[in-house]
C-alpha cells in the first residue's frame, strides 16, 4: 500500500478530486495548508498599504491507495493539478505499513 500526499493549489481541487473519482479512487483527506517553496511567497496591497504574503494557501491531499493504482494516482494528480505556472505543487509517495477500517475491523488492502 502506498500513501499519497499532495500539495496543489486551492481552484485545482475539484478537477483532482474528479479525476481521482474517476479512475476508481474511493476516498481522500482534504486539509487547507500554508506553505512556500520556490514561490517564496509575494506582496499584495491591502487598503493602500503594501504587505509580504510569506506564506501561499495550498490545498494538502492524502489518499492511501493500492500499490498497484499508486502510478496511476500520482499520474492524474499531476495531469490535473498542472497550471504550468511556479508553485502548482508536490506529490510525495510513501509506503503505507498498515491500514485500519475502524468500523468493520477490516486490514490493509481490504480497508482501503
Amino acid at each position: 500500500m502506498k500513501l499519497i500526499i499532495a500539495a496543489i493549489k486551492p481552484f485545482k481541487l475539484e478537477e483532482v478530486r474528479e479525476a481521482l473519482t474517476a479512475i476508481g479512487v474511493r476516498g481522500m483527506m482534504v486539509t487547507e495548508i500554508k506553505g512556500f517553496g520556490s514561490q517564496s511567497g509575494h506582496t499584495e496591497i491591502y487598503r493602500g498599504a503594501e504587505y509580504a504574503v510569506n506564506f501561499v494557501p495550498k490545498v494538502r491531499l492524502e489518499i492511501a491507495v493500492s500499490d498497484a493504482m499508486a502510478d496511476q494516482v500520482v499520474d492524474a494528480i499531476a495531469k490535473t493539478a498542472r497550471t504550468d505556472k511556479i508553485g502548482d505543487g508536490k506529490v510525495f509517495v510513501l509506503d503505507l505499513a498498515h491500514a485500519l477500517r475502524v468500523r468493520t475491523g477490516e486490514t490493509d488492502d481490504d480497508a482501503l
